[in-house]
C-alpha cells in the first residue's frame, strides 16, 4: 500500500505521534518520530528486507578472517613442499603417503591388493 506523502498528513502523524510520546514522559529522535521504531532498536537490528544487517556483517566477516587464514597456511604448506623438494624428497610421493595417512588401514591394504593384482594381470 502505498503511502501518504502529503506534507499535511505527515505533519499530522508526526505530531500525534511526538504527541502521545511526550505524553508518555519519552523523547523521541526524528527517525523514531517517523518509523515509529525506537532509535535502539533500528540500530540493533537493521533489518534490511527481513535480514539482520548486523549479523550478515559478523557471519561474513569471520568466513573472510577464515578465508584469510586458508591462504595463509596453503602458502605454508607450499613452502614445506618447496623445503622437501630442496632437501631431496618427490613432493609427489609425500603427497601420496599424506593421502595414506588419511586413510583406514584396511582401505588402503584393500588398494594395494587390488593395485599389484591389476599390475600381474598387465604383465608389469
Amino acid at each position: 500500500m502505498p503511502r501518504n506523502t502529503d506534507p499535511n498528513h505527515i505533519r499530522d502523524v508526526l505530531g500525534a505521534k511526538a504527541a502521545r510520546q511526550a505524553a508518555a514522559g519519552k523523547p523521541q529522535t526524528d527517525l523514531e518520530e517517523f518509523t515509529g521504531v525506537p532509535k535502539e532498536q533500528e540500530d540493533r537490528e537493521r533489518d534490511v528486507g527481513g535480514v539482520a544487517a548486523d549479523r550478515l556483517r559478523s557471519i561474513v566477516e569471520r568466513i573472510e578472517r577464515l578465508e584469510e587464514e586458508r591462504k595463509a597456511i596453503g602458502s605454508d604448506v607450499k613452502d614445506i613442499y618447496a623445503e622437501s623438494k630442496s632437501a631431496g624428497f618427490e613432493p609427489k610421493v609425500i603427497r601420496q603417503i599424506i593421502a595414506l595417512r588419511k586413510k583406514e588401514p584396511a582401505e588402503v591394504e584393500e588398494q594395494e591388493t587390488l593395485l599389484d593384482l591389476y599390475r600381474r594381470a598387465l604383465g608389469m
